[in-house]
């Protein structure tokens, strides 16, 4: 099998390890020439490539087999959003037919799920992005399922697979929760903290990407773990566990949050998939 890693960053190059490990010939892209030498190191190629150039693009996938979106926006912008996400994914559509890739999967959000009021949503909740960034996202989406309804330009091919990942949080390695949460210690943080917190481990993102194209996964999965704590235990137990100074929450202000949902994983496990980091213990 041939894949190709479109965004080869934290969870990128993750993926690109697993696949080399499995025999698979990996090609990973950035847009950024400093980032060559890394990308070389654990890649079969690696290639500069934007996601709007559609010549290059359709040149690259000519003859892959799969191809994984996991590309990150370099500034939380509209513009930034729209380019690095939505605009890949229109160009990535225009220029598939004409390529070999039998799947496209994608890394994306479960911030478009918006406000539930911390109830739990599944992959047939429907989605309420609260910002234009989390639109974006949710467009982003659309255009890439779309793909799956359309045949190829050869009659005799079969309609391309669409595997879309609405990941949490990410942590792991050189991604520890303490190093994330300790800019908040000591701190005062809107709200009182009680919406859930959904979170991902890199390890398991990166054995569910294994897992969805192995098995050729199709449509929308969560992908979280399995019981995710109110944002003030996990904070608090961070703080705890790692001596940092306590933060302080203030009911009085508007919470930050974006979305506020308890995110199930049961279609994914359902599927076959067994977590690595299934839980928190916040003990």
């Amino acid at each position: 099998m041939k894949a190709t890693i479109l965004g080869c960053g934290y969870v990128g190059q993750a993926v690109a390890i697993a696949w080399e490990a499995q025999g698979i010939n990996v090609t990973a892209t950035t847009t950024q020439p400093e980032r060559m030498a890394d990308l070389e190191a654990i890649a079969t190629h690696a290639v500069i490539v934007h996601g709007n150039d559609a010549p290059a693009l359709q040149s690259l996938l000519a003859d892959q087999d799969v191809v994984l979106i996991s590309v990150g926006a370099p500034q939380r912008t509209v513009a930034a959003y729209e380019e690095t996400y939505l605009h890949t994914a229109k160009t990535l559509k225009s220029i598939l037919p004409q390529t070999a890739v039998q799947q496209v999967i994608y890394t994306g959000t479960c911030a478009v799920y918006g406000d539930h009021d911390g109830a739990w949503v599944n992959e047939k909740t429907a989605i309420a992005p609260r910002s234009r960034t989390s639109e974006i996202l949710a467009d982003t989406e659309q255009v890439l399922l779309s793909m799956a309804k359309a045949e190829g330009a050869d009659a005799t091919r079969s309609a391309t697979r669409v595997c879309v990942l609405r990941m949490g949080g990410i942590y792991g390695p050189g991604r520890e929760l303490a190093r994330i949460f300790s800019r908040a210690a000591g701190q005062e943080r809107p709200g009182d903290g009680s919406e859930p917190s959904n979170w991902i481990h890199l390890d398991d993102i990166a054995r569910a990407i294994l897992f969805a194209s192995h098995y050729r996964l199709n449509g929308i999965f969560n992908l979280v773990q399995d019981h995710p704590p109110s944002r003030r235990d996990l904070i608090d137990w961070v703080c705890r566990t790692h001596q940092l100074t306590p933060v302080r929450w203030n009911p009085d202000a508007p919470s930050e949050r974006s979305y506020n949902a308890k995110v199930s994983n049961q279609k994914i496990r359902q599927a076959g998939y067994v977590f690595t980091h299934p839980s928190f213990s916040l003990e």
